[in-house]
């Protein structure tokens, strides 16, 4: 019977939300701000991972990024404690702007809409 996700796929979960659990317990970085793991991208053989991390505060988010990777080997380490797997990716941390772009589509999209509006009911005037 095949499995509805693949291998890769369930790791990077796992580690996802071994994740969030580790940063928000075991993190004590004073230059970190509230960030959130958005998703990762494991390589085929498992053996590197990207974590794109979406960080709430415009200020910190470049810093917060660069204190994860600087933490990386730190994080990886709690990683291999916690699940069992023979190898733990490496991990870069990236951040993950769609969240930003996505609100800006959607103000767009709403921006258009209104405008629509507005042409349809002055068409209706006339």
């Amino acid at each position: 019977m095949p499995r509805e996700f693949s291998r890769s796929q369930r790791m990077a979960e796992q580690i996802r939300r071994e994740l969030a659990e580790i940063v928000r317990d075991e993190l004590k970085d004073p230059r970190m701000g509230l960030c959130s793991f958005t998703a990762i991208k494991l390589s085929r053989d498992l053996s590197n991972a990207i974590v794109f991390c979406s960080v709430l505060d415009e200020d910190l988010r470049e810093e917060t990024v660069d204190t994860l990777n600087r933490a990386s080997g730190f994080i990886r380490s709690q990683i291999a404690t916690r699940i069992r797997s023979r190898s733990v990716p490496v991990l870069k941390f990236v951040n993950d702007d769609s969240v930003e772009r996505g609100a800006a589509m959607e103000e767009l999209i709403k921006k258009a809409v209104q405008s629509d509006k507005h042409h349809d009911s002055e068409e209706n005037e006339s």
